[in-house]
């Protein structure tokens, strides 16, 4: 039959159907009442005028409630729990006109028989129809023998997913899962061998000749993803994933597994937010984002959104970068109104005209220069723009009336041995010191490296592996924080809705990580070898970089929060003469362009920094080569 004829009499052959099997309900409704036939009067010469009427009620309501228009291979609860409803609200429309209308009144346990025939036999057609086209069929000589690691609703769904398709590359032979109340259960026909331990794991594989595992384990420790990815890279076994919820809007499908990547092998358990709590402080308020175009302020941008703000301002210098973020977003604004400023967070004219305009109650201020090395070359713009932007605009946030600023930091701020550690360190006093003389609350969140933002480890990683090597490591023993994105964000909207002002709030990084074991997983990721295929060069450490990254100073220390994950820094707070000592001197060797006056003020207003070239230079030489590449670029 033509596709085109066939979408003309598909709809009305649906409702044909339906209308068969109700009058069929309600026939065997009043056999079962009157055992048998025929019916007796008055019943019997009313029948014709119920039947239209319960037909006609029934149209009307499973047309309204779409029942007509879904496709019954993918009947489901949700589509089970429709029926029931429209088939409930049909019999009670047909209940109140056999009252009001003597003429097609059924005794009262025709109703509830013909209901419940009708839920069953309708339902269970479309049901039937689901499981005929899902019924197993014979596997693929060609198909991947393949294994699902977790047994939960992720992998169900993965599995059902397989089943649907007429032609799936896969087949699935088994799960894996911890849980010991599943093993030896079966889910979707298919049987739970054991656990995911390493015994159980080589004897599938060998015994079920798997080539495919698939991890439906999203939560699961980023240890433990390595651990099974090790045990699959020895048995020479492909090893793919499930994205977790936060990366996909549907349920798991074969078209959404992918490959490993570095941020499951470092991933945690979820972050467990207050989402109440949150939505207190954002949820219809203006909030502006600084540095909106970049990776932590971009993602702030995202989750703000979630919770439905007023306003949300979108504040960066970069064009191009705002272009893109608006971009994703607006398809996403329902209530909140949307705007993207172009402008510099040291333009101080630009900085007032959009606060005045928009009057932000909630300032996420993300804006900064980050990347070490080349703000050793900078020093000067690292000043203005990290101290001097920062002041600016918590300075304008006072003014505005905001009810809160937080202010994105960094490890490197404590013990700085760079320039752009010290400008972070003094841009964290200036925003405690205002704290304690307005009714805005200012206050610091401070963490480590990101996984994958702009010109950090991971992409410049990736990128040198894509060349053929080598990759470049400053020192075999440097370590450092990581933390995905989303994670990082998350804190800080939480860490913003504890505030009560003036506080640096420290995020748990967790275990610091090798640099050198990161990249030796990156290339095992992109199936390659090291020494065999890429190379690990030790460039040695430059100015401004420390093997090791601190959260607090020695002596400091921390207080819990009512999150786990968040701690409150018991920061040294600025002394009172904090700006009159230092601030101006800043200013003005910043303003000079003068590198050396620059660090001595900054050596000045932190003491326990220890920046590199405190004696004057009449030029600064040229770094030779191309720049080693820089592990700790990205502090946020």
């Amino acid at each position: 039959m033509p596709t085109s004829l066939l979408s003309l009499i598909r709809r009305p052959l649906i409702i044909a159907v339906h209308v068969m099997l109700w009058i069929v309900a309600l026939l065997w409704a009043l056999e079962l009442r009157f055992e048998g036939f025929p019916f007796p009067e008055p019943f019997a010469s009313r029948l014709p005028r119920a039947l239209l009427v319960l037909v006609g009620c029934r149209v009307v309501a499973f047309y309204l409630n779409g029942l007509f228009h879904g496709l019954w291979r993918y009947a489901g609860l949700p589509e089970l729990k429709n029926l029931v409803r429209a088939t409930t609200l049909a019999s009670f429309a047909f209940i109140a006109v056999g009252f009001m209308v003597h003429a097609v009144q059924m005794p009262r346990t025709v109703y509830v028989a013909e209901w419940l025939a009708a839920v069953v036999m309708v339902g269970g057609v479309r049901f039937a129809i689901r499981m005929l086209r899902e019924r197993r069929r014979p596997t693929s000589a060609l198909a991947i023998p393949t294994l699902i690691v977790g047994a939960g609703d992720m992998g169900e769904s993965l599995l059902r997913d397989v089943q649907r398709q007429l032609d799936s590359k896969w087949d699935v032979v088994g799960f894996l899962d911890d849980n010991p109340r599943k093993i030896g259960a079966l889910v979707r026909e298919v049987r739970v061998l054991g656990p995911a331990d390493e015994a159980t794991l080589r004897r599938v594989v060998t015994q079920r000749n798997v080539r495919l595992v698939v991890l439906a384990i999203p939560t699961v420790a980023g240890q433990r993803i390595r651990e099974v990815l090790g045990i699959c890279r020895s048995l020479g076994v492909q090893t793919k994933t499930v994205p977790s919820l936060s990366h996909r809007m549907t349920e798991p499908s074969v078209s959404a597994v992918r490959e490993l990547s570095i941020d499951d092998l470092l991933r945690r358990e979820p972050v467990q937010l207050d989402f109440d709590q949150i939505g207190s402080l954002l949820a219809d308020r203006t909030v502006l984002v600084t540095g909106a175009g970049g990776s932590i302020g971009s993602e702030l941008a995202r989750q703000v959104l979630w919770f439905k703000p007023k306003q949300l301002i979108l504040f960066d210098h970069n064009e191009n970068a705002l272009f893109h973020i608006e971009r994703e977003l607006l398809p996403q604004v329902q209530r909140t109104q949307l705007a993207a400023m172009v402008g510099d967070i040291t333009d101080r004219e630009r900085v007032e005209q959009v606060f005045s305009r928009f009057r932000p109650e909630i300032v996420l201020h993300a804006a900064a220069h980050k990347h070490v090395p080349m703000m050793e070359r900078n020093s000067c713009e690292a000043v203005k723009n990290n101290v001097f932007g920062t002041l600016m605009v918590a300075d304008a946030a006072h003014a505005a009336g905001a009810a809160a600023f937080v202010m994105i930091s960094t490890d490197k701020a404590v013990n700085p041995t760079s320039v752009m550690g010290a400008t972070k360190r003094v841009a964290e006093m200036l925003v405690q010191s205002r704290d304690s003389s307005s009714e805005t609350r200012y206050v610091v969140v401070r963490f480590g490296n990101v996984l994958g933002s702009a010109g950090s480890v991971v992409p410049l990683f990736r990128e040198q592996i894509s060349r053929g090597g080598p990759i470049t490591v400053t020192h075999p023993d440097m370590r450092r924080y990581f933390m995905t994105i989303p994670e990082a964000v998350q804190l800080v909207l939480q860490a913003g809705a504890l505030a009560q002002g003036g506080e640096v709030f420290v995020l748990d990084m967790g275990e610091p990580v090798k640099i050198v074991d990161l990249a030796r997983d990156l290339i095992e990721l992109s199936g390659l070898q090291q020494e065999a295929d890429i190379q690990i060069e030790f460039t040695g450490l430059r100015p401004g970089e420390k093997l090791f990254e601190e959260l607090l100073l020695s002596g400091e220390a921390f207080d819990t929060t009512p999150h786990p994950k968040i701690l409150v820094g018991r920061v040294q707070s600025p002394t009172a003469d904090f700006a009159k000592r230092g601030i101006a001197a800043l200013r003005s060797a910043a303003d000079a362009g003068d590198d050396y006056a620059v660090r001595h003020a900054l050596a000045a207003l932190v003491p326990e920094a220890k920046l590199s070239n405190l004696v004057p230079e009449h030029a600064t030489p040229e770094l030779e080569g191309a720049p080693a590449l820089d592990e700790t670029a990205v502090a946020h």
